[in-house]
């Protein structure tokens, strides 16, 4: 079979040269090697994602000369194959309701931190430190029934207890320079959430199931996201997915060296096409021709 890539974005806002600079090294990665290049929406927030901005996201693909098979898979659609997932991992004992608000969990590590420094995860967000795990089942379903909003979170370490050893073999480059053999440590993300009560998925559960749905066999991505992998790997051992190889490229930075956002109206790509700048500029501007095996020699 030939090598499948993908190219993932979430439509809740403009395209801007990080986007493209990882969709150029997916596309030139697939013809290289004579593989496929999948485009897939992630879409599963109904609350930021919008038809314009996916209309948008073709736009800009076909212009910088892009081509993907088709249909492309949105994440909206297959919503049914994420609960299969969930309901997996709740069989197993892995799951649980968490009632907190966002302003709760604040306030909670906010008191905590009085004593000392609460621990965070590689993104530095602090892990969670409710009590719903204490909970009873009763006190659960009463809660759930009463309506109030909840997470389902992993429960990290009964999932770590499950697998020992688990390793990713690192084509690309790790932000501290990571290659080879990558230990995976998802136990420092704490126990992450795989769903809400208003979004039956997320982008950690969404993002592995559609991976082995799709037949992904090798994940080109940023930087940002070479942690998450270590999520990744555990929910892929827990569902008995196939592991991909990954490859995680550098990321492209502003002036102030801080990575691109969609709010960033300066590297936006239909800003940039606005401006006159042709899709052989915009190579050039994300350092392209610098590239060897998705990964550049040097810094923008």
């Amino acid at each position: 079979m030939p090598p499948v890539f993908r190219f993932a974005p979430s439509p809740n806002g403009p395209l801007h040269l990080g986007h493209a600079y990882s969709a150029l090294l997916n596309f030139e990665r697939a013809r290289e090697t004579g593989g496929l290049l999948l485009l897939r929406i992630e879409d599963i927030d109904a609350t930021r994602c919008r038809p314009e901005f996916e209309a948008a996201i073709y736009e800009d693909l076909a212009w910088l000369g892009m081509a993907w098979e088709t249909p492309v898979r949105r994440q909206s659609e297959h919503l049914a194959d994420y609960r299969a997932a969930l309901d997996k991992l709740s069989a197993l004992g892995l799951v649980y309701p968490a009632f907190e608000s966002r302003a709760e969990i604040a306030k909670s590590v906010s008191v905590r931190e009085a004593d000392g420094p609460w621990p965070r995860d590689p993104d530095g967000a602090p892990l969670y430190p409710g009590n719903a795990k204490s909970l009873s089942a009763a006190e659960h379903d009463h809660l759930i029934a009463s309506g109030v909003p909840y997470a389902l979170r992993l429960d990290m370490a009964a999932a770590c207890r499950r697998v020992a050893g688990l390793s990713w073999n690192e084509r690309g480059e790790g932000p501290d320079g990571e290659r080879g053999i990558v230990p995976a440590r998802p136990e420092a993300w704490g126990d992450v959430i795989l769903a809400r009560k208003e979004t039956p998925t997320s982008y950690h559960l969404s993002v592995v199931v559609d991976d082995a749905l799709q037949g992904v066999s090798e994940i080109v991505r940023g930087q940002d996201l070479f942690h998450a992998t270590s999520v990744h790997r555990l929910l892929q051992v827990l569902l008995g997915l196939p592991e991909p190889a990954y490859r995680h490229h550098r990321l492209i930075r502003d002036e102030a060296g801080r990575k691109l956002s969609k709010s960033s109206r300066s590297t936006g790509l239909r800003a940039l096409r606005a401006a006159g700048i042709t899709p052989a500029h915009i190579r050039q501007l994300v350092g392209l021709d610098q590239v060897s095996l998705g990964v550049s020699k040097t810094s923008p």
